[in-house]
C-alpha cells in the first residue's frame, strides 16, 4: 500500500459514509441504542461503519483494521493499522447540532501519518495528501475526483492573546482550570475531531482535552494537525501522544500550534 493508493480511497469512503449519515440525519426519525459502555450508537454509526470497513478491507486486505463499532477489532494489537470512527460526535448527531465527523486514519509505528476528517453537515473536509501535508477541500465533494483544495497551516500564535477550542459536549471545570493558565483572547466550542482541524487551519491555537477519548476519536484529526505543522502531546508530561495502546484508550492530551508556550498540568 502506498500513500498515493491510500489517500483517494479514504477520502472517497469518508464522502460516501457522510452521504449515508446525512440521509439518516435528515430523516424524520432514527434509532438510538446504548452500548455496553453507556455511549449511544445510531443506525448511522452502523451504516457508515459497514460501508467504510468493507471499502478498506477490499482495498487493503492485508492491513490491520480497528474500528469503533466492531469490538472484535479492538483485541488486535500492532503499531501499524487503519483506524476508523465512522461517526465521531454521536451526541451532536442525535441532537442535530451538526458537529459530527467521519474519521479514517493510518497509524504507522504508533504515529498517525495520514487521515481524513469529513464533517458532512458542516460541508468541511480536511485530509492529508500523499506527501503528508494537510489541505482543506472545498466544492462539491465528488467521491471520485478531488476538488479545489487549499493548504492549511497552524497559526503563528500570539501567547498574549490565544484562541482556545474545547469540547462542546464534555467541557468541565478541570478543562476551564487549565485554560485559565493561558492569556486567552477568546474561546470557542466544537464537537468531535473538528477541534483538531480548527487548530490545523489556524482558527484556534490550542485544544486541551481533560477527559476520556479513544484512539479512533483522535487519530484522523491528529494526522491532519500534524500535516499542518501542529502537535499532540500527553497532558501529564508533554510527550507525543502514541497509538496502538492496549485497549486503544487515550490519556488526557493537548493539541496545539508549536508557537504556543505550553503550561504544566
Amino acid at each position: 500500500m502506498t500513500y498515493d493508493d491510500l489517500v483517494p480511497v479514504i477520502r472517497r469512503l469518508a464522502i460516501e459514509a457522510g452521504a449515508k449519515i446525512m440521509e439518516i440525519y435528515n430523516s424524520d426519525d432514527f434509532d438510538v441504542k446504548v452500548k455496553s459502555d453507556d455511549s449511544p450508537v445510531t443506525e448511522a454509526d452502523e451504516a457508515a461503519d459497514a460501508l467504510i470497513s468493507a471499502g478498506l478491507r477490499a482495498a487493503f486486505p492485508d492491513m490491520m483494521l480497528v474500528t469503533e463499532e466492531q469490538a472484535a477489532s479492538h483485541k488486535e494489537r500492532g503499531d501499524t493499522f487503519l483506524i476508523v470512527d465512522p461517526l465521531d460526535g454521536t451526541k451532536e448527531f442525535i441532537h442535530r447540532r451538526g458537529d459530527f465527523t467521519v474519521n479514517i486514519a493510518l497509524v504507522e509505528k504508533g504515529v498517525p501519518t495520514r487521515g481524513v476528517v469529513y464533517a458532512p453537515a458542516r460541508q468541511r473536509m480536511f485530509f492529508t495528501l500523499a506527501d503528508g501535508s494537510a489541505v482543506e477541500e472545498t466544492g462539491a465533494f465528488d467521491p471520485e475526483t478531488i476538488g479545489e483544495t487549499r493548504a492549511i497551516r497552524v497559526a503563528d500564535s500570539d501567547n498574549s492573546a490565544l484562541m482556545v477550542v474545547a469540547s462542546k459536549s464534555h467541557r468541565d471545570q478541570a478543562t476551564d482550570d487549565y485554560i485559565g493558565k493561558y492569556n486567552v483572547k477568546d474561546s470557542k466550542s466544537a464537537g468531535s475531531s473538528l477541534k483538531f482541524c480548527l487548530v490545523a487551519t489556524g482558527e484556534a491555537d490550542i485544544y486541551p482535552r481533560v477527559g476520556r477519548t479513544m484512539e479512533w476519536d483522535t487519530a484522523a484529526g491528529h494526522a491532519v494537525l500534524a500535516g499542518a505543522g501542529g502537535k499532540v502531546v500527553r497532558f501529564d508530561d508533554h510527550t507525543p501522544l502514541a497509538y496502538g495502546k492496549e485497549g486503544y484508550a487515550n490519556p488526557f492530551f493537548i493539541a496545539y500550534a508549536p508557537a504556543v508556550e505550553l503550561k504544566e498540568a
